[in-house]
């Protein structure tokens, strides 16, 4: 069982997504906090933090101008 832990970037509803993907969740912790602090007060931006195992995926926080969203508030 292996855990992917992404973090993705969209900057429009719709739109094309940016995805970073890393095996240990500190790093992913840390670029998902880069991209709220670089992209977070854009209207239009998503960011999301996910763990994936075993094909199954679970939003761990999202980001959007109205603030962050962690768990299952988060989808």
């Amino acid at each position: 069982m292996v855990t992917r832990h992404r973090v993705t970037l969209q900057f429009a509803p719709g739109g094309p997504t940016v995805e970073g993907e890393w095996t240990a969740p500190a790093t992913a912790k840390t670029r998902y906090t880069q991209w709220v602090g670089l992209y977070g007060t854009d209207p239009d931006v998503v960011i999301q933090l996910i763990e994936e195992t075993d094909g199954q995926r679970r939003v761990r926080k999202t980001w959007t101008t109205r603030g962050e969203a962690t768990g299952d508030a988060a989808h």
